[in-house]
């Protein structure tokens, strides 16, 4: 059968996912300035696993439900919602805490092709020549971002965004292991695991700013509570609505709107301003995220009369040979 397009209300849940996670950098830096990084992450994270949890046991009821993953499963979505939540966030928050909002929006673009280097380190994943093209573009923009970093903002800022570069290696290597560890579960069953395990490391690491602990005001609590409902699960909810409905291909490019969205909330609530070298290094981000995501088309067709029959057969002979399909 012949695939339809995406619906209106796929890309719109997709739209919805990317601007909820390109204000969380905004939201972050407004916390940050009444708690700290490592605390952002228990109370946001904990909150979150709470509402998985209440998910995955509602889910559970029904009849269609997805198998509990086994003790092994369980052991990677563990790993991998540490590396994933915890040392991401860490870094993610460290890093904004020092820089801004508006360098940690243009940086996250660099994440997909972080994530196709370490698969091609990992599994050996061949790379096109527009994949490779498109991975020395978009460090060339990271390159202009971080560097503007420096010259604006001082020492303080480029170590930021050199974390922030850091984090997105983080989340390479748990969108690798997690790929593996979720398969044959649902989406919320996976993240309500991942989550626990990196609301537990957040746990554990808070205590270190146990001396600059205070209670929040109202508006710093709404945020906080933002951060928990909308990005942290809302946002995966909606992204994997709209996944189900799309190619990922699809899926990937209307998320590279998290670094134009990302930029307009920091300015929008921080009030940051942003120089032509941010401009500049965020579209060549963009541009090299674009061209990373262009796929090799076959190099032709197969010709009419003959071949058409004997790639029917030679598909035939191979679908024989591995049995009925599982999917």
């Amino acid at each position: 059968m012949r695939e339809r397009g995406p619906t209106a209300g796929a890309v719109c849940a997709v739209m919805a996912a990317a601007l909820m996670w390109s204000s969380s950098y905004a939201v972050t830096k407004r916390v940050l300035d009444d708690v700290g990084p490592l605390s952002i992450g228990a109370v946001r994270f904990s909150l979150a696993a709470v509402l998985l949890g209440a998910l995955v046991r509602l889910g559970r009821r029904r009849p269609d439900r997805a198998v509990r993953p086994d003790a092994g499963q369980r052991r990677q979505l563990y790993l991998s919602g540490f590396l994933g939540i915890t040392v991401y966030f860490v870094l993610e928050n460290v890093g904004v805490d020092m820089s801004t909002a508006s360098d940690a929006s243009l940086i996250v673009a660099t994440y997909p092709l972080m994530t196709m280097l370490v698969e091609l380190f990992a599994f050996r994943t061949r790379m096109p020549l527009p994949r490779v093209a498109g991975v020395a573009l978009a460090t060339l923009g990271a390159f202009l971002v971080v560097r503007n970093g420096a010259e604006a903002g001082g020492s303080s800022r480029w170590t930021g965004d050199v974390l922030l570069l850091l984090g997105g290696l983080a989340w390479a290597g748990y969108n690798v292991l997690g790929k593996r560890a979720s398969a044959g579960q649902d989406a919320a069953s996976a993240t309500y695991y991942q989550t626990l395990a990196g609301a537990a490391g957040f746990l554990l690491a808070s205590p270190l700013e146990a001396g600059d602990w205070r209670m929040p005001d109202a508006t710093v609590s709404l945020l906080l509570a933002y951060l928990a409902v909308a990005c942290s699960v809302g946002g995966f909810l909606l992204y994997n609505h709209g996944l189900r409905r799309m190619t990922s291909s699809v899926a990937v490019n209307i998320l590279n709107l998290v670094p134009v969205f990302g930029v307009l909330g920091a300015v929008v609530i921080n009030g940051e301003s942003v120089g032509i070298a941010q401009v500049s290094g965020g579209v060549i981000i963009i541009a090299g995220v674009a061209l990373g995501m262009v796929e090799r088309k076959p190099s032709r067709a197969p010709r009419a009369g003959v071949a058409p029959a004997l790639a029917t057969q030679a598909s035939g002979r191979r679908a024989a040979s591995r049995g009925p399909s599982t999917g």
